[in-house]
């Protein structure tokens, strides 16, 4: 293997042709194609907000798996494989599968069953108004920044293949986004987001493949990490995590309740743009399936994002140096470097499919809570259902062109997952719990909720506020959010125990199913033929994820 690369920051630039260019146009108009037929099967807003609640686990699971599957995950997840090394596995393995599997087993039949049509929604029916007004607020504007992370990175691959300034690769990226959902809505994206799962990883597993050949297989890669800036610390996840003396400055127990508890859990069991996909699923047995099954290809996710990135930091010298190409830009940097035209076209087409199934996911999850739970809920109640699909669609151009605006902010982050990750820390943290403590103390009042919400929201942005101001030191950026995540729940917890031993809780009656204990006996069960057989289990499959996430531990201890 040669040298690595030194490389300056307008070194990137993809040798496309029109094989390439032919590819992409190809996507395109299948996606678009995809948005005008589902159109024609919207005519209420439950179709239009959840699929009419009709489609089975497989397309919900691959669906809810290729939602995360944006820029984020792709380019973010990338960049911490060059920054932190073998480190990042942390947010698969204990930061995603066991939350996914314990939405599957305990939350999803509260949501399902309970036929509402968000969590904000959900948070209304448990606590009151206020506590739904609230998180409705946060949601909305969390989904319009995480947008804008995806359109930005969306951006970043239109100006290597086309030279194009930012502001008009964020304007065409935002067009073709806009277009799908406001025809179809969700079945639009859902039926998108089941065709760009494998168009990513067909668009990632050649990146992949050429690396590792290229650095000697995977023996060859653990050598040269062990050489790189990452040195032996690279190749671990738990090494030396009683101390901070690690690739991400952070000790085990910011791993394990930061990450592992409350920022996972708070994400992935609370955040509408993934439920809302098991929601559209055709009962309660495929519902809770869905994050199950998308937990199984999440554990092997690694092997298109994070091997990439320590592909790449052994490649290129100055991969994140001053003067150099950004971490963000590890995965394009490779794509350039080994793919030759057609196979690159199917790659940048697979890059471009995560980009906007991540933005269609926050958008989608964006329309719904605006129209149901700010404006049907507290505005305007009265109108006729057809006009609330016309508010949706209204609301999706309205959350497109604010992604534009926040696509700036994230412009200036040079690791995106950073700057996400403390987004989940402001607002994901805290609403978990809210959340876990109102479903399993039926005594948590609906001031309680509010209060407890408000406070650890609070907090979590004081706790980022003092580590940038320097008042505070948590090592590293991600470190900062796993502190901050941990700090949010714990207060949040604190006011809510608080101000439930000083206001009157609400009656059994009103909490039947919404808190664990106090099952709601109208709920009729509506399992299908074969729904009892094991390999339909959510718990059986659950459990097995979950034993799977630990054994791919072992060799990275």
């Amino acid at each position: 293997m040669p040298d690595a690369q030194l490389l300056a920051a307008q070194d990137l630039r993809l040798d496309v042709n029109v094989l390439d260019y032919a590819i992409l146009a190809l996507y395109f108009l299948v996606v678009l194609g995809i948005g005008f037929a589902a159109k024609r099967a919207v005519r209420t807003s439950l179709d239009f907000f959840l699929s009419g609640r009709a489609l089975p686990a497989w397309i919900t699971g691959l669906a809810f798996m290729s939602a995360n599957l944006g820029a984020t995950e792709v380019l973010g997840m990338a960049a911490n494989g060059a920054q932190y090394g073998a480190m990042t596995l942390h947010y698969y393995w204990i930061g995603a599968v066991p939350a996914m599997v314990f939405l599957g087993v305990v939350m999803m039949p509260f949501y399902y069953r309970s036929k509402v049509h968000s969590v904000p929604e959900f948070m209304r029916r448990r606590f009151n108004g206020a506590t739904q007004l609230l998180n409705a607020g946060t949601f909305a504007v969390a989904q319009i920044l995480i947008a804008g992370i995806n359109l930005y990175a969306l951006a970043l691959i239109m100006d290597a293949m086309l030279g194009w300034p930012l502001w008009l690769s964020v304007l065409v990226s935002a067009a073709i986004v806009l277009a799908y959902i406001t025809l179809g809505g969700l079945s639009s994206a859902i039926y998108n987001e089941v065709m760009q799962f494998f168009v990513i990883v067909a668009g990632l597993v050649p990146v992949v493949i050429i690396g590792l050949t290229r650095v000697g297989g995977f023996s060859g890669l653990g050598e040269k990490v062990k050489q790189s800036v990452l040195g032996e610390g690279g190749l671990h996840t738990w090494a030396h995590t009683a101390g901070t003396d690690n690739p991400l400055n952070a000790n085990w127990i910011g791993l394990v309740f930061g990450l592992g508890f409350v920022l996972s859990f708070g994400y992935w069991t609370t955040n509408f743009a993934e439920v809302q996909r098991a929601l559209s699923a055709r009962n309660t047995t495929a519902a809770r399936l869905t994050p199950i099954v998308a937990a199984y290809p999440k554990l092997v996710i690694p092997v298109v994002t994070v091997i990439p990135g320590l592909i790449a930091v052994v490649l290129f010298g100055n991969l994140g140096k001053d003067g150099g190409p950004t971490y963000n830009e590890a995965i394009p940097l490779l794509m350039n470097e080994f793919l030759p035209n057609g196979v690159l076209g199917v790659a940048v087409t697979g890059l471009l499919a995560s980009f906007m199934a991540g933005m269609a996911a926050n958008i989608s999850g964006f329309n719904t809570v605006f129209t149901q739970d700010i404006w049907k809920a507290h505005i305007n109640g009265d109108h006729p259902d057809e006009w609330y699909v016309r508010l949706g669609r209204i609301a999706t151009v309205v959350g497109v062109l604010a992604g534009i605006g926040t696509a700036f902010i994230a412009a200036g982050f040079g690791n995106i997952m950073n700057y996400l990750q403390s987004l989940f820390s402001f607002f994901n943290a805290p609403l978990f719990a809210t959340f876990i403590i109102g479903l399993f103390w039926r005594r948590m009042t609906a001031w309680a909720g509010f209060w407890g919400l408000l406070s650890g929201t609070v907090c979590a942005f004081a706790s980022y506020i003092l580590y940038k101001a320097g008042v505070v030191d948590f090592g590293t950026e991600l470190n900062a959010s796993f502190w901050g995540a941990g700090i949010a729940f714990v207060v949040d917890a604190i006011v809510s125990v608080v101000v439930t031993l000083a206001t009157t809780p609400k009656p059994d009656s009103e909490l039947r199913g919404l808190v664990y204990g106090l099952s709601d006996a109208s709920v009729s069960d509506d399992a299908l033929a074969g729904d009892a057989a094991w390999y339909r289990s959510p718990l059986v499959l659950g459990a097995g994820a979950v034993v799977l996430a630990a054994a791919f531990y072992l060799p990275f201890l």
